[in-house]
């Protein structure tokens, strides 16, 4: 069904792309796969829930252009990013644009398995963060201009006694404008409109554009190569002796065989 959680992925290779395909569907992951950027583009609906795994060398559009390209949305696919060409760089702007995790040919089916589950239960969190937000914003777009004003007074502590002085207006105003704000915002308590103000601030660091978001909500990412990698453990595999040999020490980098 087009609601269910679904895995996009998007590789120029066929075999790759059929590999793919057949290990999520043998754990009945809901999987569609495309050739390039454009024809994902084309294809799938943007609030379709879900997360990419993506090559990172496609036609046309590059998989990293794709990510910066999706990260413009307000709720965002998680991504995890896999390649045959990886180099420090190109880890370096993956991971700053919210990858989940970079992932080097050939990697464990069971790590690329743990990785879609991770996005997904991300995905699916996001949305719900989201939707309740968009709820938030709702009510709060209900409040005058003078409600706003005691809101952000009441939510930073400051007494009824205290706010009436530095609004001008009577002490029994401000307990009108509180409580038409708390039954507006359908907060039950003080402890409840100030966490609903956490999460209207919270949206408005998101909606400022995907480095605000990636900064702000989503965690910081890995890298990995078999079965894992730090920046590090790259940087080592990239050394002459270990070019020469194909093989990096533990969890490092590993040639094709």
């Amino acid at each position: 069904m087009k609601d269910d959680p679904t895995v996009f992925v998007i590789d120029h290779d066929e075999a790759s792309r059929r590999d793919l395909q057949t290990l999520l569907r043998s754990v009945e992951i809901p999987v569609e796969i495309f050739a390039s950027a454009h024809e994902f583009l084309e294809a799938v609906d943007p609030s379709r829930p879900g997360c990419l795994v993506l090559d990172t060398r496609l036609p046309g559009m590059s998989g990293l252009e794709l990510q910066q390209r999706l990260a413009d949305r307000p709720v965002s696919p998680p991504v995890i990013i896999i390649t045959s060409h990886g180099d420090i760089p190109m880890a370096v702007e993956a991971t700053r644009n919210g990858a989940i995790d970079f992932l080097e040919k050939p990697f464990r089916q069971q790590l690329l398995l743990d990785r879609v589950y991770e996005a997904l239960e991300k995905d699916a969190a996001t949305r719900r963060a989201y939707a309740k937000q968009t709820v938030l914003e709702a009510r709060a777009a209900l409040l005058t201009p003078r409600e706003r004003e005691v809101m952000a007074y009441v939510v930073a502590g400051l007494p009824n006694k205290a706010v009436a002085m530095r609004m001008g207006v009577t002490r029994k105003a401000v307990e009108a404008y509180r409580a038409r704000v708390m039954r507006k915002m359908e907060a039950g308590s003080l402890a409840e409109l100030v966490r609903i103000d956490v999460i209207l601030q919270q949206g408005h660091t998101v909606h400022a554009g995907p480095h605000a978001r990636s900064r702000g909500v989503r965690p910081e990412p890995r890298m990995s190569a078999q079965p894992t990698a730090t920046m590090e453990a790259l940087v080592a595999t990239r050394s002459p002796s270990a070019t020469r040999s194909g093989v990096a020490g533990r969890g490092g980098w590993h040639a094709p065989i």
